[in-house]
């Protein structure tokens, strides 16, 4: 059973109930869902999964206001619900505080995964802010939010990067791919040194990642779900078996030859979608060219003249 079947149905019959017999005056006040960390939150969890974090469980975001309220009595009734549901056990909550599921306030939440209890609202703050984090911060699924605060800024996330930042993203990654991958990977194998040559491999292969969320204009998960996350992107989903599989090449004469080709292939794939959402002017297969024509389309003069890299 997947993490979020298993949330909405220990939500649906145990936890409604109990907010609304237990607190039928705050009940419109309290956002339901499960989301946060986690494979769970994601959607990839599988068997393996359960054997760490895995639990009947949902989250109820409130207030700063109402957890001085109600927060403790809620959290009283929250760990009185069955310890048991479906054949898993509940995990215990900590009494510091820090847990995944139960009571949760709105800022908490936020300031936890975004660094402030609000949509970033600085280029900074969207520049540097994990994709991971807003990620996280926008994942899963909300059951109940009669209050609405805690989905309004949920909603803002899950538009997105705003379209300079994106920009701004993707110009940066690509210059990284035009050095990791087009320029240093064959200079590195014609030099012998095959352990650099891997590293610039998966440096052009984390970054053309990067590159293929931002053209979905999607938020990249924690590393270990990258390629998995691929599958269901709209655009460019098909390079997660040509992203993965070079990471496996070796690196003979032969490899290393394919290698390179497959490297421009991936180039070319991308700088086509460049071109479908008309983010470059650049004409040629050179990604470096292809990096600064991308800075070039950013509309706002600051964001556009900081240095190429920023935004890593």
């Amino acid at each position: 059973m997947k993490g979020l079947e298993l949330a909405r149905g220990f939500y649906n019959d145990y936890g409604k109930q109990m907010i609304e017999e237990q607190f039928p005056e705050y009940a419109e006040r309290i956002a339901v869902g499960f989301l946060g960390e986690g494979s769970d939150c994601l959607g990839y969890d599988d068997d393996l999964s359960a054997d760490h974090d895995f639990e009947p469980a949902f989250c109820m975001f409130i207030t700063q206001e109402d957890y001085d309220k109600f927060g403790f009595k809620l959290e009283r009734a929250y760990a009185k619900l069955p310890k048991e549901y479906k054949g898993y056990k509940r995990a215990l909550l900590s009494p510091t505080g820090g847990n995944r599921h139960g009571v949760i306030t709105i800022e908490d939440f936020y300031t936890k995964h975004l660094g402030a209890p609000s949509v970033p609202d600085t280029v900074n703050r969207w520049l540097y802010t994990p994709s991971a984090s807003l990620l996280n911060a926008s994942n899963g699924e909300i059951f109940r939010d009669n209050l609405g605060i805690f989905s309004k800024i949920r909603e803002e996330l899950k538009k997105g990067y705003p379209e300079d930042i994106r920009l701004k993203k993707i110009a940066a990654h690509t210059i990284i791919m035009a050095q990791s991958g087009q320029y240093n990977y064959g200079r590195c194998i014609d030099r012998g040194e095959t352990g650099a040559g891997n590293l610039c491999v998966y440096e052009f292969v984390r970054h053309a990642i990067s590159v293929i969320y931002l053209l979905n204009n999607a938020y990249e998960p924690f590393y270990k779900w990258a390629f998995r996350g691929m599958r269901d992107l709209h655009k460019l989903n098909d390079l997660e078996f040509t992203l993965s599989g070079i990471l496996e090449m070796g690196n003979g004469r032969k490899e290393a030859s394919e290698k390179r080709e497959i490297i421009e292939d991936i180039s070319r794939m991308i700088i086509e979608e460049f071109h479908n959402q008309n983010i470059t002017e650049a004409t040629c297969n050179n990604l470096e060219t292809h990096a600064y024509s991308v800075q070039n389309k950013i509309k706002d003069a600051g964001i556009r003249n900081l240095h190429i890299m920023d935004g890593i």
